[in-house]
């Protein structure tokens, strides 16, 4: 079971921008807080895609 986010944290999901694109089955996603009041905008990461077996641009779904 999820914890209850305390004040401007919430939990966000990163989504594969490259992988997306190109078509292959599969999804590479990651699950992190960010905090609302300090980053308003959508969150833009760099992390590994097991998929394409190199690091690519991970962007902020939903």
């Amino acid at each position: 079971m999820a914890k209850k986010a305390k004040g401007n944290r919430v939990q966000v999901i990163l989504e594969c921008t490259e992988h997306k694109n190109s078509g292959m089955p599969g999804t590479s996603r990651y699950i992190t807080t960010k905090n609302k009041k300090n980053t308003p905008d959508r969150l833009e990461l760099k992390k590994y895609n097991p998929i394409l077996r190199r690091y690519t641009i991970h962007k902020e779904i939903k």
